[in-house]
């Protein structure tokens, strides 16, 4: 597998599979894909959605599910009249980003080496009161998940996390430029 996601599941949980698709920015459209979803008896390891201009939406879905499998959700999905195409990018190069937002509760005797780890890792401060601190991080899934071994030791008492979202790599190196694409040119 080639994709940061596949290498981070390969090991850990082999069946996961990512699906990218564009929608219609319309109410209802997420309830309805997941609807599609669930009725195949395939667990949601992750729902990503946000619009992306022009009356759409990009929604991220991992789902716990064989690639058989999830040919077959695909195309149940496709046929749904909101949803302008859909693509199983498991296997192709992408780049793929999750968000994790935690409050870690550092003694003042150790918060210097706390932060110089986190910023070593690639994360950041975002709120700090009476000890307790707020840190992100925007990275590969994988990279997300040793960020999380890095907090755990320090006090981790609320986690949130995006799962990921995901887009394939352009092979020439300039933005990949699919059918549908709504964007903005630079």
């Amino acid at each position: 597998m080639t994709s940061e996601v596949a290498a981070a599941t390969a090991t850990s949980q082999p069946r996961l599979r990512v699906l990218s698709l564009m929608v219609e920015d319309h109410p209802g459209v997420l309830e309805r894909v997941a609807s599609q979803i669930r009725r195949r008896g395939f667990n949601i390891q992750s729902l990503t959605v946000g619009p992306v201009g022009g009356g759409r939406s990009r929604m991220t879905v991992t789902v716990d599910a064989g690639h058989a499998e999830v040919d077959q959700v695909a195309k149940q999905v496709d046929k749904l009249i909101e949803v302008i195409e859909v693509h199983d990018i498991t296997d192709d190069p992408i780049v793929s980003r999750e968000l994790v937002v935690a409050r870690v509760d550092v003694p003042d005797h150790v918060r210097e080496s706390f932060l110089g780890r986190v910023t070593g890792y690639g994360g950041r401060v975002v709120d700090a009161l009476n000890g307790s601190l707020v840190v992100e991080l925007s990275a590969p899934p994988d990279q997300v998940e040793g960020f999380l071994a890095l907090l755990r030791p320090y006090g981790l008492s609320e986690l949130a996390r995006s799962g990921p979202v995901a887009m394939r790599r352009s092979s020439s190196g300039a933005p990949a430029k699919p059918p549908g694409f709504v964007g903005i040119e630079r």
